[in-house]
């Protein structure tokens, strides 16, 4: 089964709540792995089921590096928030390089995580 890991930042998470209620019925057919803030949110509001990997600025995305690395995850939703400092921001881009550099599929806004979300791998 396919793995997307679903990351937020806090000025994004209500966003990406709102994209995952309405995209609920495709997420089912992933497992679904995120930080643990963004998975917490998300598995009390809308009941999923969301493993959690550590606090984004505490290392969180550098756990979903190396589990992309390993091949553990295959696609990244990360709503990211361009307009806000983070002081992780290595992190951050050490996150989207791995994706990058391995030919992760990436979506860093809604428009994007949409087209993921939507392919599944029966449809490619």
């Amino acid at each position: 089964m396919t793995t997307i890991a679903l990351i937020a930042h806090n000025n994004k998470k209500t966003e990406l709540l709102n994209w995952v209620k309405e995209n609920q019925e495709a997420l089912r057919h992933y497992k679904l792995v995120g930080t643990s803030n963004t998975s917490k949110l998300i598995n009390e509001l809308l009941d999923m089921n969301i493993e959690p990997y550590g606090h984004g600025p505490s290392g969180g995305d550098i756990l979903l590096a190396a589990r992309l690395l390993q091949g553990q995850i295959q696609k990244v939703i990360f709503f990211i928030d361009v307009e806000t400092p983070h002081g992780h921001e290595h992190d951050i881009q050490t996150l989207i390089r791995t994706a990058v550099l391995n030919n992760i599929p990436i979506a860093l806004n809604r428009a994007s995580a949409d087209l993921i979300v939507l392919q599944r791998k029966d449809q490619v």
